[in-house]
């Protein structure tokens, strides 16, 4: 899926152009599970590397909802409980580094959310911080559980508009 995922934004870098689109203005989104594979295929750089792409080419991440811990169905795969958090190559955390591209982290209220994933986010950001990254934002969307894509559309425009990009701007 790791490899799906980087296929799948490589081939968009490689057309975008074809369709009067800027590859300076490639943000990668998704939500849960393809939330984690928006921060992977970001921070660990083999990934999109593998396809012949820079992941910092991306103007931005915007996990939401994202596991930043190993995944669940990676740990199921290697008979894991699903209680036990893991950290490693397969988890965004593992990867933090100053030179990541931006990244809006976006998770409903830390008390509706799935078991730690508010926590999760934060941590992460606390450690890209930490790392020196500059550009990363968590924003807690509160009243809304993991079902909270709708919600985190206005503010995922304003973060990539902030960024450059004329996402959801109106056609002349």
């Amino acid at each position: 899926y790791l490899q799906d995922a980087a296929a799948a934004v490589a081939w968009t870098f490689r057309n975008i152009e074809k369709y009067d689109g800027d590859a300076a203005k490639i943000f990668v989104s998704g939500h849960s599970a393809g939330g984690y594979l928006t921060s992977m295929i970001g921070m660990d750089k083999r990934w999109l590397a593998e396809c012949g792409i820079d992941a910092d080419q991306i103007a931005g991440l915007i996990p939401l909802s994202g596991h930043t811990i190993t995944h669940m169905t990676v740990r199921e795969e290697r008979g894991i409980p699903q209680k036990q958090p893991v950290v490693d190559e397969f988890a965004p955390l593992y990867h933090v580094r100053p030179d990541a591209p931006p990244i809006l982290l976006i998770t409903g209220d830390r008390e509706m959310e799935m078991l730690g994933r508010y926590e999760e986010n934060a941590y992460f950001m606390r450690m890209l911080k930490v790392v020196g990254h500059k550009d990363v934002t968590l924003y807690e969307l509160q009243g809304y559980g993991h079902g909270m894509v709708e919600p985190a559309i206005a503010p995922m425009l304003k973060w990539m508009r902030a960024r450059g990009s004329h996402a959801g701007a109106k056609p002349k």
